[in-house]
């Protein structure tokens, strides 16, 4: 089997459902599986899987035991020589997955592939690739100084080298996962995908990133904006100093009065509160009488942003594919008109987006 999707699900069975949507499309014709497992949801998460993903392979857990050991309990259960550790509030275009392969067949010392996370407004997240963060390197992205925390080497759509990948998305040998011992189960949330990324390239691995293809995060990067975040980006950092770099006692001390410090004045503004003059659904079955009269090839025109400004568009998966969702949301953030996006996932009563890259989003039924 060329490749195994392995998706960790906490309570966001909406989510779920559009993401399993877009990975069953996008492993059309390959010779792949997907495995889900659940660490003891309590929103039937496994009934809606079971009901319309019978070919899943459900794993289910009867506690919380964190995103580490959940993903290493499903590589575990793998079968395919690639896996893709994926979150469940993501969606995958359908050519996806044949084209970061077909890139990593032709690199025989792959370590980790990733590609480029836009947000649930079309915008890119910066954490799609990043440098290794040394203690210096931690201590400008804490102050707020990113320049060189991100891998600002390689262009958004371009390909290149980078150390550190985000684990909502990333593609690796199964082989390789297995020599380095997968998640270190220390971190039960925040720290493992930077870990892993690091041990993989210090065993002699080189990590790519791969821009051209594009994977909507709906929860992108946290920030220290709380006491419980900043309490957990603390200890995960940590365990990966600890493990990998020299003790640093003004570091420590550094970390330990910014976690007491930022969340106080790291404030910022509540992007759910974008406010929408019209919604305009794309479909032809739901609410004819708001459906655009454009044709299909003015969906991708930068100009119709431009003159459409502040609405709300409830992309209808059971008319567009999930290429042209992700590829509509992104030129519709790049003319910068205050475009908000919801996907009607295909067969449902609900839709769901985000308008920040903070929050999981929201839900919406009919």
């Amino acid at each position: 089997m060329k490749l195994s999707v392995v998706i960790l699900n906490y309570n966001v069975k909406h989510f779920l459902q559009l993401c399993l949507q877009s990975v069953f499309a996008a492993i059309q014709d390959m010779d792949a599986e997907i495995i889900v497992i659940d660490n003891a949801s309590s929103d039937d998460s496994a009934v809606m899987v079971k009901k319309h993903f019978p070919k899943v392979k459900w794993i289910q857990n009867t506690e919380n035991v964190g995103f580490s050991k959940a993903n290493n309990q499903a590589v575990k259960a793998a079968k395919g020589t690639y896996l893709c550790i994926l979150n469940p509030d993501t969606v995958v275009p359908e050519d996806g997955f044949k084209k970061l392969i077909a890139f990593a067949e032709e690199k025989p010392n792959l370590g980790i592939l990733g590609c480029q996370l836009i947000d649930g407004l079309g915008a890119f997240l910066p954490e799609s690739k990043r440098n290794v963060p040394t203690p210096k390197v931690a201590i400008q992205k804490i102050l707020g100084q990113n320049t060189t925390y991100y891998a600002n080497h390689i262009s958004k759509d371009d390909v290149g080298k980078a150390s550190i990948f985000v684990g909502a998305f990333m593609i690796v040998k199964k082989s390789v996962y297995e020599q380095v011992g997968g998640f270190d189960e220390r971190y039960f949330m925040y720290g493992e995908d930077i870990d892993l990324s690091y041990k993989i390239e210090k065993a002699g691995y080189t990590n790519y990133y791969k821009g051209d293809v594009s994977v909507i995060h709906y929860k992108g990067e946290s920030t220290l904006k709380d006491k419980i975040y900043a309490k957990r980006f603390y200890g995960a950092m940590q365990i990966f100093y600890k493990t990998h770099f020299r003790k640093n006692i003004l570091f420590d001390a550094f970390v330990t009065l910014s976690t007491k410090l930022l969340p106080v004045i790291a404030k910022e503004k509540n992007l759910e509160d974008i406010e929408v003059d019209q919604y305009i659904y794309h479909s032809n079955k739901l609410l004819p009488k708001l459906q655009m009269t454009l044709k299909k090839q003015l969906l991708l025109s930068q100009q119709f942003f431009i003159r459409k400004k502040n609405r709300q568009y409830i992309l209808d998966a059971n008319q567009l594919t999930f290429k042209e969702i992700i590829s509509f949301m992104k030129i519709g953030y790049k003319a910068k008109n205050g475009s908000t996006f919801k996907i009607q996932p295909q067969k449902s009563n609900y839709i769901l987006g985000s308008n920040s890259s903070k929050t999981k989003g929201e839900i919406i039924h009919f």
